[in-house]
């Protein structure tokens, strides 16, 4: 079990050992808000009196009981960076006013839970709250949304959003280096060429921030009931400090960007930290099989971790626990989205969209403002389609929505410069009196707006260089497909159609079967693929459209939570049969779990079984037990060549080397053996007692 000495998760991270006081890490904060549900059955070591402070308290109620009690209810507990909910001050500057985000798909998760099991969200608000409103405000989202707020210090949060997060880690799981990302923070180090520089207090800092999520989980859970279910790289460091405190606690985690490849990953310098902590979960989702298939790498080539796939399902084999491996593309939210069709605002702008753009062909692109969403290169391919293809001049318009950057920089500012002098070059050579064939828009716009350019587009184009998923395409076919009764066009109430341009870097492109998938950065086959879309005939985008519905209208966001949660069950199942230890210290610690029944050998009980054995078989390995795995000289010693001739002389012995070995490396080795069976290169190659070379092993059907 780890020391109370080293409790402390941050300073481990930052190697300050002499930091951490003879007590480890700080107390867990008092109060609970009334929210928190004690273990019903606690076992502890010693007496009552022997615990001085209530931190080991809780530390030995990881351990409560071998079987949780259905006397209360389970709850899922969902830990975010941001809860769904937003935050404004009311009018007169006294209070807050709150209400839920509806256009956050955390929220509508709860579709997918049972109805008996209560969901309860962690994270932080959009908006700083002083420290005197702090309790006040926490107590308002306890009691009416269930949900408990988490305030980071704005210079925190800054080194843990802001840098670490947005700066180092969204780069590279979009696969770009460090020294090659245009985030890097504006420093001398960066000026001087030194940009891609690991900054080891940002890191801290995110250490820091996930400590503070850990605290408040710890304030509401109750370990043998709770599910807990952290989201999003932001909080990758959750998982080991769950783990330190509740051994037995069922955890799940699920990534919403992409995971890149090792050879990207291998450069993050705390990139074992960072795999070893995401392990000490019991289910890691991820939205396609790529980006599973990226991190079980990673787990291979840099922790040695094998996986096993049985019946569909992935695991790996950690310190005897399974770590579940899940994919699940996520969904959006159909309830949702059809209640904003129907609102009467969205269809008047149906009606005036389709008045403004009548007679032309409409593709439509929806993005964020970033540098991995590609939207010049959406420009330059629509710009080399119409030089490609004259007949669309006049006819054809992109409309193109730029979300407002989230992030901010001079990189952003250079990105936005480069799209407005495509889009004014685009208009500049093609446009027509009353005809602009690139429409930008850049600002704020709200659901039914929105929606209502995707229920006029006939062409949604999506050129994203990486993205973990991109909803879009979803969104734009429930909006193709209309609701009954709506009046937004004649077309629309008549047969179903839609097209889709997807970059296949996108997380959503495996399950949209029907798009035409391209290589954004191939700006004439995107172009070609832009000019088929909108060529296409009726039967064939109806066809395709058919199918993209389905799929969309079947696979939601509570199809999505609904599995995730299932398979978090399944997972967890065997959680209270098992014996478990902690060991290891900061993000090395891990649990051991061991099944109830198991008995750790004894030499005595060996020798003495040995000993009673009337024909024994004895295999063994060579490097590693033999030799020692790091040793140089490879050569087994005078000492283990005599005992393994000692055990061939015994008739009643067969003894076999089993290796990966080449037969002659063995036959080499061990040619002083004569008695000793050999089965080189995994058993492909056999040497039995009576030969003398190897020969190769057949086998007859």
């Amino acid at each position: 079990m780890m020391s109370r000495s080293y409790t402390n998760l941050l300073d481990l991270a930052a190697g300050n050992f002499a930091a951490l006081g003879p007590s480890g890490g700080g107390r867990r904060r008092s109060g609970s808000f009334g929210m928190k549900r004690m273990p019903r059955v606690m076992t502890v070591p010693g007496t009552l009196s022997d615990l001085d402070d209530d931190e080991e308290l809780a530390a030995t109620s990881s351990v409560a009981s071998d079987v949780p009690s259905s006397a209360v209810g389970e709850r899922l507990i969902v830990v975010a960076n941001q809860l769904p909910v937003v935050a404004r001050r009311r009018a007169d500057g006294r209070g807050w006013v709150f209400s839920w985000d509806e256009d956050s798909l955390l929220l509508r998760l709860r579709d997918g839970v049972p109805d008996e099991m209560e969901v309860f969200f962690i994270g932080s608000l959009r908006t700083d709250v002083p420290p005197a409103e702090q309790d006040e405000v926490s107590q308002t989202l306890i009691d009416g949304f269930r949900c408990a707020p988490v305030f980071l210090p704005p210079e925190l949060n800054e080194r843990f959003y802001h840098h670490f997060c947005k700066r180092y880690l969204w780069p590279l799981f979009h696969y770009m280096l460090p020294f090659a990302s245009p985030l890097a923070p504006t420093t001398e180090a960066a000026s001087s060429g030194d940009g891609g520089r690991f900054d080891r207090s940002a890191w801290e800092a995110y250490v820091l921030a996930n400590k503070h999520f850990y605290e408040k989980v710890v304030e509401v859970i109750n370990p043998e009931d709770d599910y807990v279910w952290v989201h999003d790289y932001h909080l990758m460091a959750l998982p080991t400090f769950l783990r330190r405190r509740f051994n037995r606690l069922r955890i799940g985690f699920f990534l919403h960007s992409p995971f890149p490849s090792s050879e990207i990953y291998r450069t993050l310098p705390v990139r074992e930290e960072v795999l070893r902590t995401l392990l000490n979960c019991d289910l890691i989702g991820f939205h396609t099989f790529d980006y599973a298939r990226h991190f079980l790498s990673c787990c291979s080539r840099m922790l040695g971790l094998e996986y096993q796939s049985k019946r569909g399902y992935i695991g790996l084999e950690y310190f005897g626990r399974t770590v579940g491996i899940k994919i699940m593309p996520m969904g959006i939210h159909m309830g949702q989205l059809q209640s904003v069709l129907r609102l009467p605002e969205k269809e008047q702008k149906v009606a005036e969209l389709r008045q403004r753009f009548e007679g032309k062909s409409v593709l439509l692109g929806v993005d964020d403002t970033d540098i991995f969403k590609g939207i010049n290169l959406k420009l330059l391919a629509f710009e080399t389609m119409l030089r490609m293809h004259p007949k669309w001049q006049g006819r054809a318009v992109l409309v193109q929505i730029a979300n407002p950057p989230r992030g901010k920089g001079k990189e952003l500012e250079a990105i936005q410069a480069e799209i407005r002098e495509s889009c004014e070059r685009i208009n500049r050579e093609f446009g027509q009196t009353g005809y602009s064939p690139v429409v930008f828009i850049d600002r704020n716009m709200s659901s039914a707006e929105r929606l209502a350019y995707y229920t006029i587009a006939e062409c949604v184009v999506v050129t994203a260089v990486r993205d973990g998923m991109n909803l879009t395409p979803y969104e734009y076919i429930v909006c193709r497909q209309g609701i009954p009764g709506s009046e937004s066009a004649p077309e629309v109430n008549g047969p179903k159609k839609s097209m889709l341009v997807v970059s296949e870097f996108i997380g959503c492109s495996p399950s949209l079967s029907g798009a035409i998938r391209v290589n954004p950065w191939n700006i004439e086959t995107t172009a070609e693929a832009l000019n088929e879309a909108i060529s296409m005939s009726e039967q064939e985008k109806q066809l395709r459209h058919g199918k993209h519905y389905r799929y969309v209208s079947t696979h939601d966001v509570a199809y999505w939570s609904r599995s995730f949660v299932q398979d978090l069950e399944r997972a967890c199942k065997d959680h209270f049969r098992k014996l478990c230890w902690g060991i290891g210290l900061g993000f090395g610690f891990r649990v051991v779990a061991l099944d109830p029944h198991f008995t750790k050998l004894n030499l005595d009980t060996i020798v003495l079984s040995y000993e009673r054995a009337k024909s024994r078989a004895i295999f063994l390995d060579y490097d590693g037990t033999l030799v020692p795995q790091a040793s140089i000289n490879k050569e087994p010693s005078a000492e283990i060549v005599r005992i393994i001739n000692t055990l061939c002389s015994d008739s009643s012995n067969i003894v076999f080397i089993v290796s990966g070995r080449s037969r002659d490396s063995l036959g080499a080795l061990f040619a002083s053996c004569p008695k000793l069976g050999i089965a080189a290169e995994h058993g492909y190659f056999l040497r039995y007692s009576f030969h003398i070379s190897i020969v190769k092993y057949l086998v007859w059907c």
